[in-house]
């Protein structure tokens, strides 16, 4: 049962306190009102949200956006992938502790949060980044929620940046090689073994002799490296092996006789025992992928004249629209990207340059039959 309390302060005047059971079993004191009725109404209306499941602990709404997140939220992501937990730290440490770091998690108001968006975007974050950084700070305060740190989720009304998506550009057969062509031919091996993978860059350049099967054609995807700075690295390196690629799912992936024999070959030319990494740097450490992008990528990329932006990662997404352009079922695709959902494959594909022309050829022949005009 709630009830009030009367409190006289040093100057004489009487203050009186709302108490009620919380939701945590426990009593709590808010005041000082100026009238018992006032303090009554307010430990009747805490007590009901406490019932209702809306009631908050106002000692732990005291509780600093920093605290908070270092003492509860930060143990909870602990089961993430480095690679993610690396990139909610920097979203936290260049954002939001500044921003919100002191300030005690109830004093963050919706108003606050639309501030932060407003201000990030006019000072040049993208409104993809802006969505990205702003899901984090959704999950952390839902947590809060749950923690009856703070009764409701500041951020949950927020208007966000539209995200405006672009149709992909998707290399063609030539300009592939034309770029494969610049590249040193230490790495036009991993580069090809890529296009014709669709193998994420962590589990291309895991890969070991031991992980191809060349009788049944067939790259068995067991491993992946993950690369991150030494500082949130469990083991202290810069890039360390994870026995599981993404999603915790080894897969088989079928690949051509002829990439076959140029794998064996490879494996010759520069001595590559059973169980060590089959693309490694000129020291024989594992490759970065921001040293392989500046020192041999983007450098093919410019020499071959390639006027769209080519990333490495783009090779993935051109894996999957060659499959389909080529008649493959989009389920194959899935499987060999090792997605799992649908949904995410097909944020991967994009349309080749002559696909309008496909697409009209395909509607003559239905239309029109074997008399079907040829347009110039």
């Amino acid at each position: 049962m709630s009830y009030t309390r009367t409190k006289t302060i040093k100057n004489g005047s009487v203050r009186h306190y709302a108490v009620y059971l919380g939701a945590d079993g426990r009593y709590h004191e808010e005041g000082g009102y100026k009238t018992e009725k006032e303090a009554a109404k307010i430990a009747a209306q805490r007590e009901l949200e406490a019932a209702r499941g809306d009631w908050a602990s106002p000692m732990a709404g005291r509780t600093t956006f920093a605290d908070y997140v270092a003492t509860y939220y930060w143990p909870t992501t602990e089961h993430l992938e480095v690679s993610t937990r690396t990139a909610y730290r920097y979203y936290l440490d260049k954002h939001f502790i500044p921003r919100f770091g002191k300030l005690p998690m109830r004093r963050i108001s919706p108003t606050m949060i639309q501030a932060w968006v407003n201000d990030a975007t006019r000072d040049g974050l993208s409104a993809r980044s802006a969505v990205k950084y702003h899901a984090l700070l959704h999950k952390i305060f839902a947590r809060a929620v749950v923690d009856r740190v703070i009764p409701v989720n500041p951020t949950s009304h927020t208007a966000l940046p539209k995200v405006l998506i672009k149709p992909k550009q998707i290399i063609t057969a030539d300009q592939f090689e034309a770029i494969l062509a610049k590249l040193p031919a230490r790495y036009r091996m991993m580069v090809l073994l890529a296009i014709e993978t669709g193998l994420r860059w962590g589990e291309l350049i895991a890969l070991r002799p031991c992980d191809i099967d060349l009788k049944t054609r067939t790259v068995i995807v067991r491993r992946t490296i993950v690369e991150v700075a030494k500082k949130h690295s469990p083991t202290g390196e810069r890039c360390f092996v994870k026995d599981y690629p993404k999603d915790d799912e080894q897969r088989r992936v079928q690949i051509d006789a002829s990439t076959c024999q140029q794998l064996n070959e490879h494996i010759g030319t520069y001595e590559v025992d059973d169980t060590t990494l089959l693309f490694t740097s000129r020291a024989g450490t594992p490759l970065s992928r921001n040293n392989f992008r500046t020192k041999f990528w983007a450098p093919a990329v410019n020499s071959a004249k390639i006027e769209q932006k080519v990333t490495f990662h783009n090779l993935r997404a051109a894996h999957a629209s060659w499959l389909l352009a080529g008649g493959a079922d989009i389920i194959v695709v899935q499987e060999r990207l090792g997605h799992r959902r649908i949904t995410t494959t097909q944020q991967y594909t994009g349309t080749l340059p002559d696909a309008g022309d496909r697409a009209l050829a395909a509607f003559r022949k239905i239309r029109y039959g074997a008399a079907a005009p040829e347009t110039s």
